[in-house]
């Protein structure tokens, strides 16, 4: 698998990319190997098993330090894996040469917005991107576009965002008393402080999520992922009561699936399928 895209500007601040390569030394221990972490990937990952195929041709966005793609790698899913920040590139790039050389899997320094810059020999069967990394993109249409060359028909697109509601985060903060950080999600945009530094965060509804990858994709399903397991900023609760966090899982396999509460997590997982 080889692809190679042209050099273009970068339409985003760079305070973006900033962010995230401040991010990235602690990004691992503090989420990726995290109880609550592995808990919210394991379920993404279900998913993703049953609906990619060996020998599947995917590109991934917003990669972070590679865990998602090199998961899809050691079971013989060939990945394009893209992110904004070199530093998490460099991460990534560790991992898998302390891993394996031969994993189908490439990293490359691309933030999502500039995807339409790709130039692959062949049309990708899929798209995945995890861990809320579009909801720092306000014009997910422009994406959905640029997308649509990329992903033969029929090709699937996973795609993991933050929820406009999440119940737990709603009760866990109004327990608080901070009724705003429990709210912040329901006004559709907020600005998280990372590293001393603002970054806008966008919360679309699954309504709107429609509207924005259609024509050329339709929504086929969607599933919940932290609807029963808390957000990962509760991961102290979690390490004081890890056989409550095992119940939790359980009973996220159960209630995830069903309608209406596939909404109300944490994230949501939606497939969508490339129409012809």
């Amino acid at each position: 698998m080889h692809s190679t895209f042209s050099s273009a500007s970068y339409d985003r601040s760079s305070i973006v990319e900033e962010i995230f390569d401040q991010l990235a030394p602690d990004y691992d221990q503090i989420f990726t190997e995290s109880l609550i972490g592995r808990a919210q990937r394991n379920a993404v990952w279900k998913i993703l098993d049953r609906t990619l195929s060996e020998k599947d041709n995917i590109l991934e966005l917003n990669c972070g330090t590679g865990e998602d793609a090199i998961h899809l790698a050691s079971r013989g899913v060939s990945v394009l894996a893209c992110e904004a920040s070199r530093e998490m590139i460099a991460r990534a790039e560790y991992r898998i040469n302390h891993i394996s050389n031969s994993l189908p899997v490439v990293f490359c320094h691309l933030p999502t917005e500039q995807v339409r810059e790709l130039r692959p020999e062949s049309q990708f069967d899929g798209v995945f991107s995890n861990f809320s990394g579009l909801n720092c993109i306000e014009d997910l249409s422009a994406v959905a576009s640029s997308l649509s060359d990329l992903v033969r028909p029929g090709g699937q697109l996973l795609l993991c965002l933050s929820t406009r509601f999440c119940l737990i985060e709603i009760a866990y903060y109004l327990r608080h008393g901070q009724v705003r950080k429990a709210l912040r999600r329901c006004h559709a945009h907020s600005v998280a402080t990372l590293k001393g530094m603002q970054l806008p965060v966008y919360y679309p509804t699954l309504r709107q999520l429609r509207r924005f990858f259609s024509p050329h994709f339709r929504l086929q399903t969607y599933t919940g992922i932290g609807v029963a397991v808390p957000p990962s900023y509760c991961e102290k609760w979690a390490l004081r009561r890890p056989s409550l966090l095992r119940f939790l899982c359980r009973l996220e396999r159960v209630i995830a699936p069903l309608p209406v509460l596939r909404a109300t997590g944490d994230h949501i997982l939606l497939c969508f399928e490339r129409v012809p």
